[in-house]
C-alpha cells in the first residue's frame, strides 16, 4: 500500500508533459482591456487565408482517406507532397519574418503553458501576455494568450515568468504536444 504524504509535502502534479528547449519567443503585453481575439503579431491580414487553407487541408484528408482504399501507393505519393508543401511554405514563411537572436531563448513548454525569461521585468503576476513561439526543426509557429502565474526574480537582474495558456486553438496546442513528443524521442535517441 503506498506510504500516504505527509500534509507538510507538496504534491508536483501536471496534467502535460513538459520540456526545457530553446525556441524563438515573441512576446507581446496585452492591455488590461484586451479581449484576445485580435492577434498582436500583425496576421490578421492572413487569418481568412488560414482559414481556407485549414479548409483544404480537411478536404485532402477526406479525399485520401477513399484513396487510400483503392490506391496506397498514390495516396503515400500525396501525402509526400503534401508534407513537402507544408515544409516549403514554414520555411518561406520564416525567411520573410525571421527572429532576431535574441529572440532565441531556453523556456520549458507543455501544452499547458510556457516559461520563459523576462528581460526587463515589465512581466506580473496575473498580466495577460501574447506569446508566438517558432518551434525548431518544423518551424511551427503555434500563438497563444498566458495569464503569468508565476513570476521571479533571477541573480542576473531579470525574471523567470510561468504563464498558463487561457487562450490557444486546439491545431496550436496540437503542434505543441507533437513538438513534446519528438524532442522527448530525440532525447532518447541520444
Amino acid at each position: 500500500m503506498p506510504a500516504e504524504p505527509s500534509p507538510g509535502a507538496t504534491i508536483d502534479r501536471r496534467d502535460y508533459f513538459r520540456i526545457k528547449d530553446r525556441i524563438g519567443l515573441e512576446i507581446r503585453k496585452l492591455a488590461p482591456d484586451a479581449n484576445g481575439h485580435n492577434s498582436p503579431f500583425n496576421g490578421n491580414h492572413l487569418d481568412d487565408l488560414r482559414t481556407e487553407l485549414r479548409r483544404l487541408d480537411q478536404d485532402i484528408k477526406v479525399h485520401l482517406a477513399s484513396l487510400a482504399e483503392r490506391d496506397r501507393l498514390m495516396t503515400t505519393l500525396i501525402k509526400s507532397l503534401n508534407g513537402k508543401l507544408d515544409i516549403l511554405a514554414r520555411i518561406m514563411a520564416f525567411e520573410q519574418n525571421p527572429l532576431q537572436p535574441e529572440q532565441w531563448q531556453e523556456v520549458t513548454l507543455s501544452e499547458g503553458g510556457i516559461a520563459f525569461t523576462s528581460l526587463d521585468g515589465k512581466v506580473q503576476v496575473g498580466d495577460h501576455v501574447a506569446v508566438r513561439m517558432t518551434l525548431p526543426p518544423e518551424l511551427f509557429r503555434p500563438e497563444g494568450i498566458v495569464q503569468i502565474v508565476e513570476c521571479r526574480a533571477l541573480d542576473d537582474g531579470s525574471y523567470w515568468a510561468h504563464g498558463e495558456f487561457i487562450s490557444i486553438h486546439d491545431s496550436d496546442r496540437q503542434q505543441i504536444a507533437r513538438h513534446v513528443m519528438r524532442w522527448q524521442i530525440r532525447q532518447r535517441q541520444k
